[in-house]
């Protein structure tokens, strides 16, 4: 490989790095919905899966239940994160073409 394959080869890595930026920023104003018992509770997480806010309806709210709520909260909880993971992992895949690099989100 010459020394001008390597320099194009730097400036094309030195390209993707800054275009998987601007998609980590751009994910982060991104959100996502999981919901759990026919939409009783919600959760909101952002692309980066980050969990920005939970509604709960109060009819679910029961003293004498509190695991059912404990339940519906992990449900939604975890689709609301596999959901940002799979943004996550559809936006970097269109800059990066489905590779992965050592360093890079």
């Amino acid at each position: 490989m010459s020394t001008g394959d390597l320099g194009g080869l730097f400036q094309q890595a030195q390209k993707m790095q800054k275009e998987l930026k601007a998609v980590q920023e751009d994910l982060k104003q991104r959100t996502v919905l999981g919901e759990s018992g026919s939409g009783l509770v919600k959760v909101y997480a952002n692309g980066q899966q980050e969990v920005l806010k939970i509604e709960i309806d109060p009819k679910v709210v029961d003293p004498d239940d509190v695991e059912m709520l404990e339940d519906l909260l992990l449900v939604a909880v975890g689709q609301a994160l596999e959901k940002a993971k799979e943004l996550s992992d559809q936006e970097t895949s269109r800059v990066t073409g489905g590779m992965s690099f050592p360093g890079m989100p």
